[in-house]
């Protein structure tokens, strides 16, 4: 490592909590690299062959629900146990507001937990990882950590070409079977790498390739010197870690292979658990989604995770297993769709007009507030008269026409659809034409949703996402998932959407 300037370490100790299961998720849509050679000539991403690209209703709130309720689900529990929620992006749907209370809310993770967000830099995914495993959690209680990002660049630039998105999420408790033997971090003052200006929704840097790759390798390679297991063993060392696999910080698919020295590791180690070629730059997900795929394969032990910021700062964490993890790692889709390149860029909103004005959907957000508990966790009303069960849970009972109060219920998110109608151009409402004219035409259903015991149902319209319009018909069973519904007023409503039941 060079000295021309002054480094600083952080001693880190080893948390005694563990990770006890891991979600994921990638959206459906996917570019390849061969459309972008098409429309610009050439490829300036290296090493990247599709990307992984949001939808016109998702972005990093939405992304990081599916990773969490996949880890949720992988555990066999859910949300009433989080003592803490550590949410980590670089691209949050608002640049000021506590993002964590909202994915919070989708959730339904307790109002007394903890909830902390990281931002800032790539390097937020694992300062939450740090966080989640440092925890003082109470008997009983989990730490739930998402990582969860959607960069952007300039379309014709490298950083766009290698932008992707995904989400991970883990659950810690105090005896996880996945735990830290050895933690390390590292700070080196290096300003310019890769920044995104105040006001702008796009990465940028200066471009000085050598600049960037020295910067890269130094400050991870810092991280893993100060790696200490307490065993004697600090540090790669001459003869490298004893790993099995490298779950690498990515901006794109060439930059961890060119750490492989400065690690002590081999590339086959870094490809082993590598998403960037297949979802591009994940940002503060992208070392934590290549943990994620190393604890799902049983045949990994050890694993390097090594993160990274510009600025510049980088962790190292070896992780290793006694007992198998549980995973719901949604990132390979039998689903997926491929975009051509005008479709990414509608997608992206680069080529959309700006919506219309009015909309007759248009709900004041005091008044959307009120209603939280139905739109993001479908929480229903059983009559205390006769049984019956009302969505949402006021006025009369549609039934026996009391009045009397709703006990909360809330609804698995599984139903099937009773009518269904297809939206499209100039079809739309105001408040969704933009949702239109980004991701084509979309289905409406009303769906007979389950109670979560016995034969009743109870009925209620929603828009279907994650397939082409036309696609649904009457009958098909549906889950229920959380997406962006509109934005007016420039707060975003988040709420209930429906898909296809087995897709995940």
């Amino acid at each position: 490592m060079s000295d021309d300037a002054a480094p600083e370490t952080v001693e880190a100790s080893v948390g005694s909590n563990g990770i006890r299961a891991v979600g994921a998720y990638a959206p459906r849509n996917r570019l390849p690299a061969s459309e972008v050679e098409a429309a610009w000539g050439s490829v300036q991403a290296s090493g990247v062959g599709e990307k992984a690209v949001p939808g016109a209703d998702e972005d990093a709130l939405t992304m990081a629900h599916e990773a969490a309720t996949n880890a949720l689900h992988a555990d066999g529990t859910d949300a009433s146990s989080i003592g803490l929620l550590a949410f980590a992006s670089t691209t949050p749907p608002v640049e000021e507001e506590d993002v964590a209370v909202r994915l919070g809310s989708t959730l339904g993770v307790p109002e007394t937990a903890r909830h902390e967000s990281f931002g800032g830099s790539t390097r937020a995914g694992t300062r939450a990882l740090a966080t989640g495993l440092d925890a003082d959690l109470g008997d009983g209680e989990l730490a739930l950590v998402v990582a969860s990002d959607c960069p952007k660049g300039e379309p014709a630039g490298e950083r766009d070409q290698a932008a992707g998105a995904g989400a991970v999420a883990f659950l810690v408790v105090d005896d996880g079977p996945a735990s830290a033997l050895a933690r390390g971090t590292f700070v080196r003052p290096s300003p310019g790498t890769r920044f995104r200006e105040r006001g702008s929704e796009r990465v940028d840097g200066l471009g000085v390739t050598s600049y960037d790759r020295a910067t890269f390798t130094e400050t991870l390679a810092g991280a893993v010197d100060d790696l200490d297991s307490g065993t004697g063993d600090e540090g790669a060392g001459d003869g490298g870690l004893d790993v099995d696999a490298a779950a690498v910080q990515a901006p794109d698919g060439a930059m961890p292979y060119r750490a492989t020295g400065a690690l002590g590791v081999d590339a086959e180690a870094i490809q082993r658990v590598a998403t960037v070629h297949d979802l591009g730059d994940t940002g503060a997900a992208s070392a934590l989604l290549g943990l994620a795929r190393a604890l799902d394969d049983p045949d990994v032990g050890p694993v390097l995770v090594a993160g990274y910021g510009s600025g510049a700062g980088a962790d190292a964490f070896v992780v290793d297993t006694t007992d198998a993890v549980p995973a719901a790692l949604v990132l390979e889709r039998d689903d997926e769709r491929t975009l051509s390149y005008a479709e990414y860029l509608r997608l992206r909103d680069e080529i959309v007009p700006e919506p219309p004005e009015g909309g007759g959907a248009y709900v004041s957000v005091p008044s959307w507030r009120r209603t939280l508990p139905q739109r993001h966790r479908l929480v229903a009303g059983r009559c205390s008269e006769c049984g019956s069960l009302a969505f949402p849970p006021e006025g009369a009972c549609g039934d026996c026409g009391s009045l009397t109060a709703y006990e909360d219920v809330q609804l698995p998110g599984t139903g099937r659809i009773e009518a269904a109608t297809t939206i499209s151009q100039g079809g739309a409402p105001p408040e969704f034409a933009q949702q239109q004219q980004r991701d084509g035409d979309f289905d409406v259903v009303v769906v007979a949703f389950d109670a979560p015991t016995g034969d009743a149902t109870v009925s209620a319209p929603a828009q279907v996402t994650d397939v082409d319009g036309g696609s649904v018909d009457v009958g098909d069973d549906v889950v229920a998932t959380v997406r962006r519904i509109y934005t007016q007023e420039g707060v975003t409503r988040y709420g209930f959407k429906v898909r296809p039941a087995g897709r995940r």
